[in-house]
């Protein structure tokens, strides 16, 4: 239940902090007192988009706070014998919970910036739309166009058949269906693709096969090619060192040779050259074993025509594969060959994983259809009687004539179940029943749907109602009975508040708060406050005769606010 709104610098408000109580309470103001603007602060704490024009005048941001009383919520959780989904809530969100309070709080700042509360945590917008929905419903104008959408009809119907259960296990059902339904059909769209392109797959597969390549074999060809081409300039450097070493005249080997006889006869005479004589014999010996291997090389190198052009024909092959199959190398031709050969073999095997399937969703479809059966079945048992009720409600609202029907129609499985809903509706003698959409008017949509609030009310215990000028299109007697369906909503463990231009539906409220808007040279304000007795008396007879309030609208005031009282 709403305890408590405070609202600062939002549009025409510097600063409301008012209370409110419980049962049901009537908010009345001229046109343009600023009775929206509230509505819309009170819409910022449910999530709704924030828009920064809304910061009054020079402010820097805007507030708006609300306090909640939750122990109503705790008295439903004890009488159903179950957890408080409030709690459950709470603790899904991690927030911190207080089974007697909770306060939201979004603030906005003139740059557009924008921060949500709860208990004093911050809170994303979704979240507080989630805990507003549990909290407050507020029914304006425009939400009785609801009443011609199937979705909302249908919504109805599931509230007052109170099959949640019922719902959620088919939604878990239908869910799992639907998703092996989806997965067949990409099987089937898959394997048809592929049978489309079996043909040009499986030449692709031959091709890479029936090439025999390996990994790393590309860069052992190259090298390969790399020495063959240049054999002639190999042989001409070898030999050309060879000689260089090996000349019998002046050949390297021959010379050192000679140096290390030469340094190794001086050394008996000064012995401290023996190290260098040692020096010099080792290079020798490196020298001799270095031209020995150089002429070995020299040897062994030869052109092998054939086998150059086995390397370029294989290379030529290993390229040409490679540009085709736009890859970098073997290895990713390799990789390229195995992907042909896996899809090859889900070919060959696609029928029976169809099959396989084909069943599973058969198995699941059942299931579905079963839970959509129970599903209906929850939703026509209340038909009779929600029909029943609805008809007596509406001719307590003054339509003595008016005819209601639910017409429900089984069509596909769908995600809210088999049923297709439609409400019918007749305002008078002698004329068919037809869809509301096309028949009712403003003032019989309107009263329409305060009767199927007042119903869905008795199956949902939300605590605080809000109704925004509900009864636009009636007066009279009509907008008694009116007051008197939210009066009792109200009596039952319910807040209702009713913002409205009718005297008969102000006279019902067991409190009265006024919206009023200021205005003086430097600005234009919007201010909200409880009427005492007297000042009710007074609203009540100028919204019966005007402004100029004669003393027959007091004397009538009077007797209406003390008929309901």
């Amino acid at each position: 239940m709403l305890k408590h709104l405070y609202i600062k610098n939002y549009a025409l408000i510097d600063a409301l902090d008012i209370d409110f109580a419980s049962g049901f309470s009537v908010i009345t103001g001229e046109t343009g007192a600023g009775k929206s603007i509230i509505l819309g602060a009170i819409g910022l704490l449910l999530g709704q988009r924030a828009d920064p024009k809304a910061v009054k005048g020079d402010a820097t941001k805007c507030m708006i706070e609300a306090t909640f009383d939750l122990s109503g919520m705790n008295q439903i959780a004890t009488l159903t014998k179950s957890e408080s989904s409030m709690a459950r809530w709470f603790d899904d969100n991690d927030f911190e919970y207080d089974d007697t309070c909770c306060i939201i709080r979004r603030e906005v700042t003139a740059a557009g910036k924008s921060r949500g509360f709860i208990n004093d945590t911050p809170a994303t917008l979704t979240q507080m739309r989630e805990l507003g929905e549990m909290l407050i419903d507020v029914h304006s104008q425009h939400q009785n166009l609801l009443l011609q959408k199937d979705n909302f009809q249908l919504k109805v119907i599931d509230i007052i058949a109170a099959n949640a259960k019922v719902r959620n296990e088919y939604t878990k059902a239908y869910k799992e269906y639907h998703k092996a339904k989806k997965e067949l059909e990409d099987i089937r769209n898959a394997a048809e693709a592929a049978k489309n392109n079996e043909e040009f797959m499986r030449f692709q597969f031959d091709e890479l096969q029936s090439a025999m390549l390996q990994d790393g074999e590309q860069e052992q060809l190259e090298e390969e090619q790399q020495l063959a081409t240049h054999t002639e300039d190999i042989k001409s450097a070898l030999y050309e060192v060879d000689n260089l070493l090996n000349n019998d005249d002046n050949g390297i080997v021959f010379m050192t040779s000679q140096t290390t006889q030469r340094i190794s006869s001086a050394v008996p005479i000064y012995p401290k050259l023996s190290e260098l004589a040692d020096r010099l014999e080792s290079s020798l010996i490196e020298l001799k074993d270095i031209a020995q291997e150089i002429n070995n090389e020299a040897s062994a190198i030869d052109f092998d025509p054939e086998r150059l052009a086995y390397v370029n024909e294989r290379l030529d092959k290993i390229y040409f594969l490679e540009k085709k199959y736009k890859k970098e190398n073997i290895s990713e031709l390799l990789e390229e060959q195995e992907r042909l050969r896996q899809t090859i073999d889900m070919l060959d095997c696609s029928d029976d994983d169809i099959i396989k399937k084909e069943k599973e969703v058969e198995v699941l479809f059942t299931t579905a259809q079963k839970n959509a059966d129970k599903l209906s079945k929850s939703r026509k048992d209340i038909v009779d009687s929600l029909q029943n009720d609805v008809v007596t409600r509406l001719v307590a609202l003054g339509m003595p004539s008016a005819t209601f029907k639910i017409d429900i129609e089984t069509r596909e499985l769908a995600d809210d179940g088999q049923d297709k809903v439609a409400f019918l509706f007749s305002a008078n003698k002698g004329m068919p029943l037809r869809p509301v959409a096309q028949v009712a008017s403003g003032g019989e949509i309107a009263r329409l749907m305060l009767t199927l609030k007042a119903l869905i009310s008795r199956a949902v215990k939300l605590p605080t109602i809000i109704f925004d000028e509900i009864d636009t299109g009636v007066s009279g007697k009509i907008a008694e009975q009116m007051a008197a369906i939210m009066r009792d909503m109200g009596n039952s463990d319910r807040q209702v508040l009713s913002i409205t231009h009718l005297p008969q539906i102000a006279a019902c409220g067991a409190h009265h708060y006024k919206v009023e808007k200021h205005e003086t040279q430097e600005a234009t304000t919007s201010v909200m406050r409880l009427l005492d007795k007297e000042e009710r008396i007074r609203e009540i007879a100028q919204m019966l005769s005007g402004s100029d309030i004669t003393e027959a609208a007091m004397t009538h005031a009077k007797e209406m606010i003390n008929a309901n009282s």
